[in-house]
């Protein structure tokens, strides 16, 4: 589409040279703002969307292009930004990805097998002990704990009032706590 300098040694006079000081700045005058507001719109970044057009800029002028007019040196000025701007925008989404991946994965925490230990036995004693407990305590701490049921839904549950529900939750912590040993726990 674009001939180089060799291929056009009887262009036309209207033609514009990208190698061409006085050509590239007729180029740059009139493209500029039109591919900075392009490039910035995709990319949201000021800096980056200048590097971005200034790249284009220099394509254009290392790969010797010759276009037939301004509005051809515009177009093909234009795909480029825009081209380089979407790769730029998903490469900066990728590395968003890459850098929170590492960031989460910092903070999760492998338990050593002392740790691992001692839960699996918290479990098993807190099981235990929950075993013990009278059927009465026994279904209204299930409820609230591994249920997550409110109080109020808890009462229509078992057809008890709220206020009962809330004694015998609190009984039943009470009557855990003594089971298992408050000290001797290790739950996380």
């Amino acid at each position: 589409m674009f001939n180089s300098i060799a291929e056009n040694q009887s262009g036309i006079a209207s033609s514009l040279d990208a190698s061409n000081p006085n050509d590239f700045k007729t180029i740059y005058d009139a493209t500029m703002q039109l591919l900075f507001k392009i490039s910035y719109k995709i990319v949201c970044d000021e800096e980056a969307a200048e590097d971005l057009v200034h790249d284009s800029y220099i394509k254009a002028n290392e790969k010797k292009l010759v276009f037939p007019s301004l509005d051809d040196a515009k177009f093909w000025l234009i795909r480029v930004v825009k081209n380089a701007s979407l790769n730029y925008a998903k490469r900066k989404v990728r590395e968003h990805h890459a850098y929170e991946k590492v960031l989460y994965e910092e903070h999760r925490k492998m338990d050593s097998g002392e740790e691992s230990l001692l839960k699996k036995e918290a479990i098993e004693k807190a099981k235990e002990a929950l075993n013990k407990l009278p059927s009465n305590l026994k279904e209204v701490i299930v409820l609230r704990e591994y249920g997550e049921l409110n109080y109020k839904e808890i009462g229509k549950v078992l057809g008890i009032t709220e206020g009962n529900v809330k004694v015998r939750v609190f009984r039943a912590r009470a009557q855990l706590a003594k089971l298992i040993g408050e000290d001797d726990v290790y739950l996380s």
